[in-house]
């Protein structure tokens, strides 16, 4: 989407809403410059953090991914070399952090699926870890990108612990009923993929008001 278009969120009830873009606003100097040909989801997210952090919309990271470290060599006294190393697997999601005072924990997840998202790439850890956060009233959900047809989706959390618990050899989430109970969002052009937007839908349905809201 080129500078100055609106971006849209498509919420699960049906309705559509635009965000506009000023033109003005994206031609400052302090902003981040975007790009989306050939990003991955992990890319379109860190850049849409990093805009939301320059406006001061949000401090939301993406979790290092643990390494475990097999040997060091110390060529100097005050210099470390890490010789061998292996990635281990991630303890909880990819991304949290702070929005309006409300604590964001969420997972990305690409598919080239047409038909429904599977759940084959999620770990009982991480399930456990969406169940306790929810316990203390986070907002939990996963940016699910169907990559053949560009379309994107803020699915609660909820609806991915259900299915990832079901008794189904065959564990996987219709399109049907993500488009259903997911906040489907248009890719924008800053930030790039507009999900804040959803996290207020989210926030809302939890019955919490926002500040847009007071």
């Amino acid at each position: 989407m080129l500078a100055g278009d609106n971006s849209m969120v498509k919420y699960p009830n049906g309705n559509r809403k635009e965000f506009h873009t000023d033109p003005d606003t994206l031609k400052k100097s302090n902003q981040p410059t975007f790009s989306r040909r050939g990003m991955t989801l992990e890319e379109e997210i860190n850049e849409s953090n990093e805009y939301y952090l320059v406006n001061n919309q949000a401090v939301i990271y993406k979790k290092p991914t643990p390494i475990q470290i097999v040997s060091v060599d110390y060529p100097k006294r005050s210099r470390a070399v890490i010789k061998e190393a292996y990635f281990r697997q991630a303890s909880t999601t990819d991304y949290n952090g702070v929005y309006r005072g409300y604590y964001v924990d969420f997972e990305a997840k690409e598919t080239k699926n047409k038909l429904s998202f599977p759940l084959k790439n999620f770990h009982q850890h991480q399930i456990e870890h969406f169940k306790r956060c929810l316990l203390q009233d986070g907002i939990c959900f996963v940016i699910i990108k169907f990559s053949t047809m560009n379309r994107y989706f803020v699915t609660p959390a909820s609806l991915i612990i259900a299915n990832f618990e079901h008794d189904d050899d065959q564990k996987s989430i219709k399109l049907t009923t993500i488009e259903e109970a997911s906040i489907e969002l248009s890719i924008g052009y800053r930030p790039t993929i507009p999900y804040l937007d959803a996290v207020d839908q989210l926030i809302k349905n939890k019955g919490i008001k926002t500040n847009n809201d007071r």
